[in-house]
Order: C-alpha cells, then sequence, then structure tokens
C-alpha cells in the first residue's frame, strides 16, 4: 500500500485513513493557496463521518465554549444559554490557519487532546516559511500534507466508500500491533529529528486505520510503510543517513547455521514484524517521503534564528483602534478605550435578577464597571532596517563597492515591501546619520552614491549611532532591525582616540547595548577573509554572522534577504 513518489496518492490514502479515526489521528495540516487544487480535498471533507463547522482564525472563546444567549436572555427575562462549537464531535475547518493566535492554538489543541472526538482540518495558506500553523496544532495532526507545488494535472476527484469506510470502523477497535513495532518507530522517529513522542503514537494509530480498511486484523509491514510515508516522512527535520552510520553498531560475527532455502527467497513470508529488519524498511519509506526541500528549509532556520521574522512585517501591536480584531477582554473607559457593546452585556445578562432585587431604582438593564468589556485589536507595525556601513580605509580598498551595491539592492526591495529604511556609514573618528528613517528610494540611492571612503573604522560609534535611531524608531511605533556590513578592523574607540583593544571594547559595549534593548541585528563580513572578532561580535548582538569574502553585490544582497525574511 506503498504511497511512494505521488503525493495527491498520500492525500487519498490519507483521507481514507483519517475517514475511520478521525479522532485518533487528529485531524489534517494541508499547506496550499486557495485554488482548484486545495478546493479538490476541501469537496472530500463530507466523507468523514462527524459535520462539519467552520472556524475563523480570530473566534472567541464564547464560540468556541458556549455562553450566554443574549437576545433569548433580555426576551425571556431570564439566563438562557446557548452551546459552543465544542460542545459536540465535529469536522473544525479553520481556514487562514496560519493566522491562528496562540491562545486559540491553546485551545484547539486542550480540545483535541480531551479525547471528546473532534478532528481539525488545518488549511495553511501562508506565502513564506514563518507564516505557518502554531507548534501545538501540527504536533496534533497525525496528517501533514503541502500541496503548493502540485499541479492541477495530478489531481484527480477523491471519493470515499462511505460504506467499507463504515466497515472498517468496525473492525478497527479489534486490530493489534506487535510489542515491537511502537519501539521501532520511536527510534526511527529520532533519526529522522523528530522530538515529539505523538508522532510514533499517530504513526501507529494510522497504521491500524490502514489495516482495518485492508480487512486485515493486525498491523503489517505494507500499512507501517504507508503510516511513515504519511506521518513521520513530512515531520523530519534531519537527513537520517549519516546518524545511522555512526549509530549502527559493528556486525557481530555470524556462526549460526543458513537459513531455509524458502525463508531466503521469499524474505518476510510468514515471518512476524518481530522477525523482520523493520527499522530499515521503514527508514527507506520514512526517506522516500522527505520533504523535497528539506535542505532549504533547515538553511531558513538557521539564518533566520535571531533576525527579523517575516518579509516587511513588523512586530505585533496590541490596540483598541485599528487592526485585526481579536476577542474583548475586561477593562476600563478612562483611558479612550472603545466599548464592546455585546460582549459588555452578554457579561451584565446572567446577574440582572439579583441586581434588580438588590437595586433601589428600577430600571430595564443594571451594568456595573465589572462588566465592561473593551474591544481589542492587533496591527503590525512597520519595520526599520538601520544599514550601518563600514566606509572605512580598510574597506574602501577592498569591499565598499559591493557593500554599495548590494545595500542599494536591498533598499529597492525595502522600499517594495513598504519598509522604511536608514542609514549610518562609519569612517575616520565618527559615526554618521546619512538618511534617516525614509521610504525615498530616489533620496537613499544618492546619499550611498555619495558616501566616500577613507579613515579609522569607528565601529563602535557607528553602533551607537544605531543603537540611537533603533531606540527612536520604537517609540515612534516602528520595529528597527540593524544590519552591519563591515571587514571587523575596528581601530577608533568611541572617544575618537586611535585604540585597537578600546575599540574593540567599546564595539562589544555598543553591541551588549543593542541586544538588551531587544533589536534584531545581523553582522555581514565583507572582508576578504572571515574575521573572529566578528563571529564573536554576532554572538554579542544574538544575531546571524553571515561571511561573503568573495560574493558581489547580488549575492551579498541575497545572503541578507534571506536572513531577514527567514
Amino acid at each position: 500500500m506503498s504511497t511512494t513518489g505521488s503525493v495527491w496518492t498520500r492525500v487519498e490514502v490519507g483521507l481514507n485513513a483519517l475517514a475511520v479515526d478521525p479522532a485518533g489521528l487528529g485531524g489534517l495540516w494541508l499547506r496550499a493557496r486557495s485554488g482548484p487544487v486545495r478546493d479538490r480535498v476541501v469537496a472530500a471533507l463530507p466523507g468523514l463521518p462527524l459535520p462539519q463547522k467552520r472556524l475563523h482564525p480570530s473566534i472567541g472563546d464564547e464560540q468556541l465554549f458556549g455562553g450566554i444567549d443574549l437576545t433569548a436572555t433580555l426576551a425571556s427575562g431570564r439566563v438562557v444559554e446557548r452551546k459552543g462549537i465544542l460542545a459536540d464531535p465535529a469536522v473544525l475547518v479553520l481556514p487562514m490557519a496560519e493566522r491562528s493566535q496562540p491562545g486559540l492554538a491553546a485551545r484547539l489543541a486542550g480540545a483535541l487532546d480531551q479525547g471528546t472526538g473532534h478532528c481539525l482540518i488545518a488549511m495553511d495558506e501562508g506565502a513564506e516559511p514563518d507564516e505557518t500553523l502554531p507548534p501545538a496544532l501540527t504536533d496534533r495532526l497525525a496528517l501533514h500534507v503541502d500541496l503548493d507545488a502540485l499541479p492541477y494535472g495530478e489531481t484527480d476527484l477523491i471519493e470515499l466508500d462511505e460504506e467499507a469506510l463504515a466497515q472498517a470502523r468496525a473492525r478497527l477497535p479489534q486490530i493489534t500491533a506487535a510489542p515491537k513495532v511502537l519501539e521501532d518507530l520511536t527510534l526511527l522517529a529520532v533519526r529522522l529529528g523528530i522530538d515529539s513522542l505523538r508522532a510514533p503514537m499517530l504513526a501507529l494509530r494510522t497504521a491500524r486505520a490502514l489495516a482495518a480498511i485492508g480487512g486485515g486484523t493486525e498491523v503489517d509491514v505494507d500499512d507501517l510503510t504507508t503510516a511513515v510515508e504519511l506521518v513521520l516522512g513530512p515531520r523530519a527535520t534531519q537527513f537520517p543517513q549519516e546518524e545511522q552510520e555512526q549509530d549502527q553498531p559493528p556486525e557481530p560475527p555470524q556462526p549460526e547455521p543458513e537459513q531455509p532455502e524458502q525463508d531466503q527467497d521469499d524474505p518476510g513470508e510468514g515471518q512476524s514484524l518481530d522477525d523482520l529488519p523493520l527499522q530499515d524498511i521503514l527508514l527507506e519509506a520514512a526517506q522516500a517521503a522527505l520533504p523535497a526541500d528539506l535542505l532549504a528549509q533547515l538553511a531558513a532556520r538557521k539564518s533566520g534564528r535571531g533576525a527579523m521574522g517575516g518579509a516587511g512585517a513588523g512586530a505585533k501591536l496590541k490596540g483598541n483602534r485599528r487592526g485585526r480584531p481579536i476577542p474583548s477582554r475586561r477593562g476600563r473607559l478612562d483611558t479612550g478605550n472603545r466599548l464592546d457593546v455585546i460582549a459588555t452585556l452578554r457579561a451584565a445578562a446572567p446577574w440582572q435578577t439579583i441586581r434588580r432585587q438588590e437595586a433601589r431604582i428600577e430600571r430595564r438593564l443594571h451594568i456595573r464597571t465589572d462588566d465592561f468589556r473593551i474591544r481589542r485589536f492587533e496591527e503590525k507595525s512597520d519595520r526599520l532596517l538601520i544599514f550601518v556601513v563600514d566606509a572605512s580605509g580598510s574597506a574602501a580598498m577592498t569591499r565598499l563597492a559591493e557593500a554599495k551595491g548590494a545595500v542599494e539592492l536591498l533598499l529597492a526591495e525595502a522600499y517594495a515591501r513598504r519598509d522604511h529604511v536608514a542609514l549610518v556609514a562609519f569612517r575616520g573618528e565618527e559615526a554618521e546619520l546619512l538618511l534617516p528613517p525614509t521610504r525615498s528610494l530616489v533620496q537613499t540611492k544618492r546619499r550611498l552614491a555619495a558616501l566616500p571612503g577613507g579613515g579609522g573604522t569607528p565601529l563602535a560609534a557607528g553602533l551607537k549611532t544605531a543603537l540611537e535611531v533603533a531606540i527612536q524608531a520604537k517609540g515612534r511605533g516602528m520595529t528597527p532591525t540593524v544590519a552591519l556590513l563591515t571587514d571587523g578592523r575596528a581601530n577608533i574607540a568611541l572617544d575618537g582616540t586611535p585604540n585597537r583593544a578600546l575599540a574593540a571594547e567599546d564595539a562589544t559595549k555598543m553591541a551588549t547595548a543593542i541586544r538588551l534593548n531587544d533589536f534584531p541585528s545581523m553582522v555581514i563580513d565583507m572582508g576578504q577573509r572571515p574575521e573572529r572578532s566578528l563571529r564573536a561580535l554576532a554572538d554579542t548582538l544574538g544575531g546571524p554572522y553571515i561571511p561573503l569574502p568573495r560574493a558581489d553585490a547580488d549575492r551579498l544582497s541575497s545572503a541578507v534577504s534571506a536572513a531577514l525574511d527567514a
């Protein structure tokens, strides 16, 4: 029942397994943009044996868990409660799942852990690597499918045989598995870099569902290999070959007599799972299902650690004026907050009978300050890229021309993303803010082209000026990121004196100050050889170190963009 080589076949087999045990498998993480390919998967969801309920990424607790039916309560004069979406088992369809907040992810994860029969279909429409489903949910959904690169011509209609699946659900409680199976799945998960214990258990549940579909009474090798391709392969975070060679113990001498001929002719025929090299078989299945872009994903995660996430997106800000609505919270009205009238009435409704009895003045509705619910919104601040360029004599003789070209390309990309940019140059004895935060591409290019080279390397002064610009920008609601381009040969201290030791000490102090202010940063080494001091400076800043000794302007800008956007 292997699904190797066919993404769409994995989708069909996975949906059949999910229809047999929707609560046990948890659900499906479907990463695909809206289009005809995804529509074919959505069209098959009614075949699951549960009613569908559609969620919204900003759904509140009252919709999930239930609350006061305000209209019925006011009409009848007594508290009338209504059930929430999570009251009964259902297929929970969550579009735009990449926008889910941690609070919603935690609530849905709790509902899946309670074993109340829910099944989640998370439709991830993220366009960037960092726009993805929260880990709390990906860990609990057995099936992970990425259809972004799948052409429509390689898809087909998915038809679920409801009668056959109903019979498989009836057989599922009687399906057994050998004791060794879960141990082998767990060891395989470790070799693939999967650090969750849920993954091997979900793989075993998937294998049992596949065995029930096949009409058997026990999980066999085909069921396990298919389960590995569906569950463990997409979760892999490392290639297992090297680890396999290191961890493989030396083979002991084999003095045992030769096996019977029938066993050599038909390996696995008539043998139990305990007699087969199960880990090797499952490893081959997992390798066949590894993501094609696994290396690129790992590189993006590594380069993006410590850099600002999201192209053109700054930090998330909570407010009560504009942005994307998020659930309201209890609050006060004396600070200019906006009242959520409906939520306030819901909070006050259960207490109306008691308040009427206690009130001295008769009125239809009694509302107190504890009932006030404040509207809340979430918006993303503008990102500011602060380029700190080394224009000293050492840089001018080596890489200043490439650095100028790279910054010019980066500025053009920042302009396209509607980012703000600032330009700080340091040379001689001081640093200069050549360009305050702006979106003017023409003005930025003009200032950069006029940047001269020569003199000492006051690295600490450049970092100090960048810190001052970042603090001012943060006060105006921006999210600053510092990108330092230098060859690392600092020789001018903050007081302007030529002293290499003091210059290095001052640069470390300024880097520490930038990190303490929680400003993301990166260090681009544009020297002819990688500089140890710059690697140490990047560690102090808490950002990535990018050595580019022989890169031209295009490659330099591409590397910086990858670090910013990863």
